[in-house]
């Protein structure tokens, strides 16, 4: 199963290792640092033009990518609770 996170972006939900608030998590010292490595690694994938509401955390073949995307985490949680992943 395939979970939507904007535009034409979609992930298999078993690749998922979690789904982040950004504006919540985005002010500990942790989570800015592993987002600026993932940013000069080249993990970033920005799904979205619109101001970013959350950032989900992916494993594919063996490397952590991060996709940045307007979709809040409630409504990532929901689609995946109902079974909703398009």
């Amino acid at each position: 199963m395939y979970l939507h996170l904007g535009q034409d972006t979609v992930v298999n939900i078993k690749n998922i290792i979690g789904i982040f608030d950004i504006e919540n998590t985005t002010v500990t010292k942790n989570t800015k640092e592993f987002l600026n490595i993932s940013t000069k690694n080249g993990n970033i994938i920005n799904v979205s033009d619109e101001m970013p509401r959350s950032f989900i955390v992916c494993r594919e073949n063996d490397t952590e990518l991060v996709y940045i995307s307007q979709i809040s985490v409630t409504t990532l949680r929901k689609r995946l609770q109902k079974g909703f992943y398009g």
